[in-house]
């Protein structure tokens, strides 16, 4: 089993708070929450939001059914919590009536799109997001060079644990199929209204060629048939769902630099490569350049929620083509990274550099990522 960097939740738990733990369906939070519970000495009580009873009783806002549930309990731990109706009122009640018990509640992407803890837990929750295993995770169990050598499978097969524990490529290809079949836009589909799947798989191929680029969203709404207010909002709730991950332009100087459009990466290569129905080798491939960029950019996010490094990201480009791959706005200075597959060492952004003096570059490739990545003990750049 994979340790998880949040594996150790006691270190989350707070006396008047509510552990939330959300993310991407199929990443492992139920089992992240039952291992807790198998080594923990609190008396805990575990339910499921799928339970029709709990339903009733949490979602009701009766003070004294709700207290009467927990009663003699030091831990309430909630799964699918998103499927109980006003689930935060209940915890609100919960929290400011018996705050001496500590509540720990997942949840998929619903919690966002309902925005059902946001409000009435103001002040009163701890989140923890849970991605697809992150390589800082994987370099618990595997050396500098172990790493290295599973990179070219993470790249095109991604890191979820049902994918990462397979051995067998035929069973990382169903596994993956079955996650974007069954559960990739579940969230999305059972909540706001839209046309179906296929218009939001329809965009999502279009949106994994395009990994990388700049995208036009009137372009994107040609190709699938939906104007542009439609396509933002679906986007909008594909990165709510932790299907995409949007990169805004950076400008703060020049009149040349573009910043109107937007980059979309996928939170996870395989789902990106399963979309497209492409499983090759990294030899018959023509698109090893998005698959590397793709990569370090949910890596390093990764690595910024669980180190954590707090920073703004961007790219950076200029109408006669002049660009970056990422840029971290931190610790009042900037940080720029071109991105490489290849050991070769980009040139230098002079223009950049000029306009922003005092700025670090360094250019990231499959040599020398681990530290970008948070995956060696190093101190991360």
């Amino acid at each position: 089993m994979i340790s998880r960097y949040c594996q150790k939740l006691e270190a989350f738990l707070e006396e008047g708070k509510v552990l939330v733990i959300y993310g991407p369906r199929q990443v492992g939070k139920t089992t992240l929450l039952k291992e807790f519970l198998n080594q923990t000495t609190l008396k805990y009580k575990l339910d499921s939001g799928d339970n029709i009873k709990t339903q009733a009783i949490l979602g009701s806002q009766d003070f004294k059914q709700i207290l009467g549930y927990i009663a003699g309990y030091d831990l309430l731990a909630i799964d699918e919590a998103q499927r109980i109706p006003n689930i935060g009122q209940g915890l609100k009640i919960i929290v400011d009536q018996a705050p001496q018990i500590k509540v720990i509640a997942t949840g998929s992407a619903t919690f966002e799109l309902l925005g059902q803890v946001g409000e009435p837990l103001t002040g009163r929750k701890r989140t923890i997001t849970l991605f697809p295993i992150a390589q800082m995770e994987l370099a618990a169990s595997l050396n500098p060079f172990e790493l290295k050598e599973e990179l070219p499978q993470l790249l095109i097969f991604g890191a979820y644990p049902e994918v990462v524990s397979s051995s067998d490529k035929k069973e990382k290809i169903i596994k993956l199929e079955e996650l974007v079949s069954s559960y990739l836009l579940k969230d999305i589909l059972d909540l706001e209204k839209v046309k179906g799947s296929k218009t939001l798989l329809d965009l999502l191929r279009l949106l994994a060629f395009q990994v990388g680029g700049e995208v036009s969203l009137s372009e994107l709404g040609q190709a699938v048939g939906l104007n542009y207010k439609t396509v933002a909002r679906y986007l909008d709730l594909l990165e709510k769902a932790f299907v995409l991950f949007s990169l805004r332009g950076f400008s703060r100087n020049l009149r040349k630099e573009i910043t109107q459009k937007n980059k979309y990466y996928f939170y996870d290569n395989g789902i990106r490569n399963a979309i497209i129905s492409n499983f090759n080798a990294l030899g018959l491939r023509d698109d090893i350049g998005k698959l590397w960029e793709n990569f370090l950019v949910i890596e390093r996010l990764k690595a910024q929620a669980y180190r954590p490094i707090y920073a703004n990201n961007y790219f950076w480009r200029t109408w006669d083509q002049k660009e970056i791959d990422w840029l971290e706005e931190r610790e009042g200075k900037l940080f720029a990274y071109e991105f490489k597959y290849a050991e070769q060492k980009a040139k230098q952004p002079k223009e950049f550099l000029k306009t922003y003096p005092g700025s670090v570059f360094e250019t990231i490739h499959a040599t020398n990522y681990l530290n970008f990545v948070g995956a060696q003990t190093t101190n991360v750049i």
